[in-house]
């Protein structure tokens, strides 16, 4: 049996962040802690580009144009979708949710979908810390392991 293990150096890593700018506050917070714990795991600051789109729903076109241009080995949405009096939460966090997943599929590529849901301002920052540094965790493991995956098949074909 082969077993892969987890890689979390990123070293020349090269990774795409978006983030949401609706509820700045949590988004930008995310996006520091997002960002040191990357710096941590070894990705160089100059391999690190960041977007910020108005919301949530916007965060999956510019990840799809990221991930077009084959730029970048993983990628992460940052963000916060807070439940309101209306039915709009169900709609942003759905779609948002659907379309970062499609995009990574449709281009292969690893996206952490750091986008919290929450019922209130105060469960949002209670997450921010744990969620946003497991985005920077998942997305060098996950690109790590897509890219070894993808060298095999390489090589396979060879």
């Amino acid at each position: 049996m082969n077993t892969i293990q987890p890689d979390h150096n990123g070293t020349n890593l090269r990774i795409g962040i978006v983030q949401a700018r609706f509820s700045n506050e949590i988004g930008s917070a995310m996006l520091k802690v997002c960002t040191g714990k990357l710096i941590q795991l070894g990705v160089h600051t100059d391999d690190i580009t960041v977007a910020t789109v108005p919301g949530a729903l916007e965060v999956p076109l510019v990840l799809q144009n990221m991930a077009a241009s084959r730029q970048y080995d993983a990628l992460i949405a940052i963000g916060a979708v807070i439940r309101g009096e209306t039915y709009h939460f169900e709609l942003v966090a759905n779609e948002s949710g659907a379309g970062i997943t499609r995009v990574g599929l449709d281009y292969n590529i690893p996206i952490a979908n750091a986008i919290l849901t929450t019922e209130n301002d105060a469960q949002a920052r209670a997450r921010i810390e744990e969620k946003a540094a497991d985005a920077a965790v998942v997305a060098v493991e996950c690109a790590n392991l897509t890219n070894l995956l993808l060298q095999d098949q390489f090589e396979d074909e060879v």
